[in-house]
């Protein structure tokens, strides 16, 4: 288990704990007690630490190392039904962008998400879950095709922004996100969009325009990352949580605001502290929320999508 800065407190009481529990096993000490009141304040410690978690705390659960990325939970949600399919049929397959086939129950869902490695050798082959414009055309393709056939369409976002590199740009990266953008608000099957890590910037909204948008509870959405923001106004990565507060990055900011429409509870200390319940409550969320979509026309769900957008930022004094 890798523990964060602020759940070191978890990680000496866990210590201790194992150390009492070893000597009740190697001696004759009767040490119940003693570890009844360790596992007591252990729990209290957990409740209190997580319950007020910062802005930048959250962006730090949202990065953790064991924190389930696109393809655990699309190997939880459809088991060996799932068929990835490759490539934007103009330059090349996009590692960083997954998408395929799969089935929750009898229903076939289009599934597509950023993934990230979980090593430096995967890191780098996923390109740290930074797409390049092949892996939006790709998203796009496969959008099309689930149009096509009438298979609703599930968006996974993760991703700390698209990538920024000059052979990007030269191949149309914005042109890319703004394309999906377009496309994806008047294609005619219900999308459901979950974030699931990181959501940062256009790199998020390239795959982020759904009938429903929902959030696990540690992540974060935003414009742009706090180091970002920080180097930006204070020329230093420095001011990285004072940036985290004000962008109002977390999901309760996000639902308050009405940008998103759900938040998915997680399991007390994070996705990664048992990823059976999370996967549990995000194929709940998206079996509930197909039920309420699959009865609209294709006229009915571009209607709602447009006016869900065209609402966003308007305010009444």
């Amino acid at each position: 288990m890798e523990y964060l800065e602020f759940e070191l407190p978890i990680k000496e009481l866990e210590e201790q704990l194992d150390k009492c529990q070893i000597i009740g096993k190697e001696s004759d000490v009767d040490v119940t007690e003693t570890c009844k009141q360790i596992e007591k304040k252990l729990a209290e410690t957990k409740k209190e630490i997580y319950k007020n978690l910062t802005a930048w705390q959250r962006v730090q659960l949202s990065r953790h190392p064991n924190r389930p990325y696109t393809l655990d939970h699309i190997k939880a949600l459809c088991g060996d039904s799932f068929l990835e399919l490759h490539g934007d049929r103009n330059v090349k397959d996009d590692k960083a962008m997954i998408g395929g086939l799969g089935k929750i129950g009898d229903q076939t869902y289009m599934f597509i998400g950023q993934q990230k490695g979980y090593n430096t050798k995967t890191r780098q082959y996923r390109n740290f879950g930074m797409s390049n414009p092949e892996g939006y055309r790709k998203a796009l393709r496969l959008m099309k095709s689930a149009e096509k056939f009438g298979i609703p369409v599930v968006t996974l976002i993760d991703t700390p922004g698209a990538y920024p590199g000059l052979e990007a740009e030269e191949r149309g990266q914005g042109e890319a996100i703004a394309r999906n953008i377009l496309e994806m608000s008047r294609l005619k099957v219900p999308i459901i969009t979950i974030i699931i890590g990181e959501g940062a910037s256009g790199g998020a909204l390239g795959i982020g325009v759904g009938d429903k948008v929902m959030m696990l509870e540690n992540t974060w959405y935003s414009v742009i990352s706090p180091e970002s923001c920080s180097s930006i106004l204070w020329r230093s990565w420095e001011y990285k949580e004072q940036a985290a507060e004000a962008l109002k990055l977390t999901a309760k900011d996000m639902k308050r605001m009405k940008l998103v429409d759900q938040i998915i509870k997680e399991p007390l200390g994070g996705a990664h502290t048992d990823r059976e319940k999370t996967f549990l409550a995000v194929k709940d969320a998206i079996v509930k929320t197909y039920e309420e979509l699959k009865n609209l026309s294709p006229k009915e769900l571009v209607k709602n999508r447009m006016s869900k957008y065209d609402e966003m930022g308007v305010y009444k004094d």
